[in-house]
């Protein structure tokens, strides 16, 4: 499961990533799925439909393809995962505020869980981040963490 804890100042995440599902991805599943982060080019866009697919020549679909596996290559990427949680979050800020502006200070900071202890200690850490920073009394009762909205999920039965 990934999670994430949102502060004023930062946000924390986990991440588990599995390359080999990104990498058995077909042209159209990866072009569906970067359709759904990013408005994609003309020519991935007319991939898409089956109407103006059948008029793309050999040309256009190698290129498609070459896009395609650089896009594979993106969607199990840290770099561009934050890359695109910032950008999103930097723009509902300016929205929220009617500001312009960095946002976001540097590059991220990464650390490999290497077992499951790694892996709870981590958990852990991230969902008591606002108990720590006194923003909540509780994990369970912070507006900005992942573990809420599971507690959710599984008391209403989307979570076993």
């Amino acid at each position: 499961m990934d999670i994430i804890a949102l502060a004023s100042n930062h946000t924390k995440v986990v991440l588990h990533l599995v390359k080999d599902k990104a990498d058995a991805l077909t042209t159209d599943e990866v072009n569906q799925c970067w359709h759904g982060l990013y408005k994609g080019t003309f020519l991935t866009r007319s991939y898409a439909s089956p109407k103006l697919r059948s008029r793309l020549h050999e040309t256009q679909v190698k290129t498609l393809e070459a896009t395609a596996e650089v896009w594979r290559k993106r969607l199990s990427d840290i770099s561009w995962f934050l890359r695109a949680l910032n950008e999103y979050i930097a723009r509902a800020a300016y929205r929220e505020n009617d500001s312009t502006g960095h946002i976001s200070e540097g590059r991220f900071k990464s650390q490999a869980l290497l077992d499951e202890s790694d892996l709870a200690a981590c958990m852990a850490y991230v969902d008591l981040n606002p108990v720590r920073a006194k923003i909540a009394k509780t994990p369970e009762t912070s507006d900005h963490i992942s573990i809420k909205y599971s507690k959710n999920a599984a008391r209403v039965g989307i979570i076993p």
